[in-house]
């Protein structure tokens, strides 16, 4: 979605409802210590080439990436297109592909490694933020906050998704428990979201080797 800059100043924010993904490789701390940080970063340039190539085919878009962590959002253009299905299937396909990433590592380094993933659904505004000449176009908002929160309880191999989410798929003829035609969904205990008022009902598809076929 197009931004454009009037006088150097921020335009006006531009409300839009959306899926957002967070998704945040688990291990880096581990993986930082042993590997130099010239080495680095050809194992995060394949790392992130391989999640923006799953968020590109899935038609989403990437709106930050910092450390070991990316930010993708789905359905913002055109407006209202049902997008919670596209992003918990690249959020799928980002786990079936890391596998064999992660394998290579561990190889290599005798290290587990993994991502976690979380996904919210809700309103998203977006507008022009940062020092003069450096602007960037962020998604901000609760929306992009919950989703946050779910990728940081994720843990490696998980996909944590909203009720938000879990309502879009059952609109578009999901059943949220039984995703790909499997039961491999699993409802959680409400989620109590730090700093917020009222937990949440929230779903987690299992690692691979933990779902039921």
């Amino acid at each position: 979605m197009p931004v454009t800059i009037l006088d150097s100043r921020p335009v006006a924010p531009v409300t839009r409802r959306a899926t957002v993904l967070f998704v945040d490789l688990r291990g880096y701390t581990g993986l930082a210590e042993r590997v130099p940080p010239a080495d680095l970063v050809p194992m995060l340039d394949e790392f992130f080439g391989l999640l923006a190539v799953t968020v590109e085919r899935h038609l989403g878009e990437i709106f930050h990436v910092a450390g070991d962590g990316m930010l993708a959002g789905f359905g913002l253009e055109p407006e209202g297109r049902a997008a919670a299905g596209a992003a918990v299937a690249a959020a799928r396909e980002m786990q079936d592909t890391f596998a064999a990433l992660g394998a290579r590592w561990k190889s290599r380094l005798a290290l587990d490694t993994g991502i976690g993933v979380g996904i919210h659904a809700g309103e998203v505004a977006r507008a022009l933020l940062g020092p003069p000449g450096r602007p960037t176009a962020p998604l901000l908002g609760d929306t992009v906050n919950v989703a946050a929160r779910l990728c940081a309880r994720a843990r490696a191999g998980e996909i944590l998704f909203s009720a938000a989410v879990a309502a879009a798929l059952r609109e578009a003829g999901a059943d949220p428990d039984r995703l790909d035609g499997h039961a491999d969904c699993r409802r959680l205990p409400a989620f109590q979201v730090r700093g917020r008022a009222e937990p949440l009902d929230i779903w987690c598809v299992p690692a691979p080797e933990r779902r039921i076929v």
